[in-house]
């Protein structure tokens, strides 16, 4: 997509968005509530129509091809809508002919994404008598029901217990992975997009603030880095007075073996080891820690990192 723009009124919801999505990822588009996720992921497949820009998705354009492109796609909304006077095959039934899958596959492809997600014992129960998690599960089956090219799951774990949710994580790395398929993640779960995301995206009232791969993200936003060096105990003192008079070291933690420094440039790293060894303090090992994606998003928003 090229400089999509959509707006409601007086509300630009999309920005000016610019994205490319490579075949196989997955993809992870993060925002708060009302960034404009819902939106993004209703443009690209064509449910609503853009007011400026350029979209094109699995060769196709949402805005003219509309119908063949969602017979290629997925979709899990947030708010799911299943009904809840049919049982979980009926739903499945319903939406298999919506797809256009052949008359002699159906039953056995309802069959095989019942089991995928844990519902062939309840499939002939209605829908109404699930629980939360159960209609979240059987929407993110009728999502792959079709075997389609690109998914697009926004928020798919919510309301699902941990083992569900670890179901639902290994799912989408496998239709990745294994299948080649993409996957279009909205979520403002980090934790979760930190563990699946090959890239992401966050977005801010309709305008992407940063996009790469996660690791990548830490030097566009500026969020500072930090290393655990190990040191024998009997030296931590000297340790820390010596890295206290570099101005290039903002912070400095000690726990019994170790000091954990905070530096805004890994080139720092080797200034600060050398002020060590002359200070003929031993080091054993230096370890950098991650920096989640929750360091960046915060950096992004401006306020302290959460452990600072």
């Amino acid at each position: 997509m090229q400089h999509l723009t959509r707006s409601f009124g007086n509300v630009r919801a999309v920005d000016d968005l610019s994205l490319t999505v490579a075949t196989g990822e997955v993809f992870g588009f993060l925002g708060h509530n009302g960034a404009g996720k819902t939106t993004t992921v209703r443009l690209l497949n064509g449910v609503l129509e853009s007011d400026s820009g350029q979209m094109t998705v699995l060769g196709l354009n949402p805005q003219t091809d509309g119908a063949t492109l969602r017979a290629r796609t997925g979709v899990l909304t947030e708010m799911p809508s299943l009904d809840e006077r049919l049982t979980g095959t009926e739903n499945l039934i319903y939406y298999a002919d919506l797809y256009s899958i052949p008359a002699d596959r159906v039953q056995q492809r309802v069959n095989d994404v019942l089991e995928t997600f844990g519902l062939s014992d309840r499939g002939s129960d209605r829908v109404g008598g699930y629980s939360k998690g159960m209609k979240q599960r059987l929407a993110l089956a009728r999502a792959f029901l079709h075997s389609p090219e690109l998914i697009f799951l926004d928020e798919p774990t919510s309301g699902l217990d941990p083992i569900a949710t670890q179901e639902v994580h290994d799912m989408i790395r496998h239709v990745s992975r294994d299948e080649g398929r993409t996957v279009f993640l909205c979520t403002h779960n980090l934790i979760e997009a930190q563990s699946l995301c090959d890239r992401v995206a966050i977005l801010e009232h309709g305008r992407i603030k940063v996009a790469g791969a996660p690791h990548e993200l830490a030097q566009q936003v500026g969020t500072r880095i930090r290393y655990v060096l190990e040191i024998a105990p009997q030296q931590m003192d000297a340790a820390c007075v010596a890295l206290a008079q570099m101005t290039a070291v903002e912070a400095v933690e000690a726990s019994a073996s170790s000091l954990t420094i905070t530096v805004t440039d890994r080139e720092v790293i080797p200034d600060a080891l050398a002020s060590l060894v002359t200070a003929q303090i031993r080091v054993y090992a230096v370890t950098q820690q991650q920096v989640s994606l929750e360091d960046i998003y915060l950096a992004l928003h401006g306020r302290k990192e959460a452990d600072s």
